[in-house]
């Protein structure tokens, strides 16, 4: 697995519209910049970026966009804007190659899942899955959004759930009310293995296209335990159960092999079928549910591609990542 070089404060992020532009909500995103740029790092943004509009640009564009701040040595890393729903449109003009070639970091969540997970299980370059450029609109950076950007730099941070959570969809500040509970199917558990996943509304739109790594990763990380994961934004349980069945198909679960699943923020069901069904009806595997994982909050950030030990006592969570491999 290639590991990009960590960020340094002083350095710059390059900030990049694979999806949708801000613009719509600039203030919001300007105060996540401050916030970015008051922890010490300083922001070079793309052209598209603060576009108002669902799409930043063409899928070309957007491509061209990246690949100017991929050749941009003062750039240091790549920071997705924010979410959407069309980045797909831009994948035939990326030049993976050329990103593989001298890895940066990049970090995302929700529609970027995309450009992350083909980096990482096609070309074997570790992504960072939690965080858009957008996220840090906050007046005070709680502890689990920090810890994006402490990975980023380079340090090794136990992710812990918190007592209280926030599930629900708001359009203002998140409300800590609701206890946090992880559901282990198997009860307490600790697993280490190779992490790998990402938003399943964006990975459904993946497999079996030119552009799934899925095969190719469990070929190269066969000996190890793979451990997936799940973000799901607005999938009904009826969904996510056939994709789950897609992806067994394709050998992507083993049975020693463990799943994590975040809460879900938009739930559903056409039939009355739950979530947690549709996880154990799909899998034989160890299941967690309602992890720290996704749109919800708080969210922990996951490195896709490297080492992860995972533990689950008394519905309590923690993920650490190996760092340095």
């Amino acid at each position: 697995m290639k590991i990009p070089s960590f960020v340094r404060k002083g350095e710059t992020l390059g900030v990049f519209a694979p999806s949708a532009g801000v613009g719509r909500k600039l203030d919001d995103f300007n105060k996540s910049l401050k916030q970015l740029n008051a922890y010490g790092y300083k922001t070079k943004l793309g052209a598209l970026v603060e576009v108002n509009d669902m799409r930043s640009g063409t899928g070309k564009q957007r491509a061209e966009e990246l690949l100017m701040l991929q050749n941009d040595t003062e750039v240091k890393a790549l920071f997705c804007a924010a979410g959407g729903d069309f980045l797909i449109e831009m994948l035939p003009y990326v030049d993976f190659e050329e990103l593989a070639k001298h890895p940066k970091w990049m970090m995302g969540y929700s529609d970027p899942t995309s450009l992350l997970y083909i980096l990482t299980t096609k070309y074997d370059v570790a992504t960072l899955y939690g965080a858009n450029a957008g996220s840090f609109d906050v007046d005070e950076i709680p502890e689990w959004l920090m810890a994006p950007l402490d990975i980023l730099s380079g340090k090794s941070v136990v992710q812990k759930s918190t007592e209280y959570c926030d599930p629900c969809f708001r359009s203002g500040p998140a409300v800590y009310e609701t206890e946090n509970h992880w559901k282990s199917f198997s009860g307490d558990l600790k697993v280490t293995g190779r992490c790998i996943g990402g938003c399943l509304d964006s990975l459904k739109d993946l497999f079996g296209t030119p552009y799934d790594g899925t095969k190719e990763f469990i070929e190269r990380y066969n000996s190890e335990t793979l451990i997936w994961y799940f973000d799901i934004y607005s999938m009904t349980a009826e969904n996510v159960y056939r994709t789950l069945l897609q992806m067994r198909s394709m050998g992507a679960f083993r049975k020693h092999d463990l799943v994590i699943a975040g809460r879900v923020l938009f739930p559903s069901s056409e039939t009355g079928m739950s979530y947690e069904d549709a996880f154990k009806m799909a899998l034989d595997c160890d299941v967690v549910m309602d992890a720290d994982i996704g749109h919800t909050y708080p969210r922990m950030v996951m490195v896709n591609g490297c080492v992860a030990s995972v533990e689950v006592k008394d519905t309590k969570g923690s993920i650490y990542f190996e760092l340095n491999q």
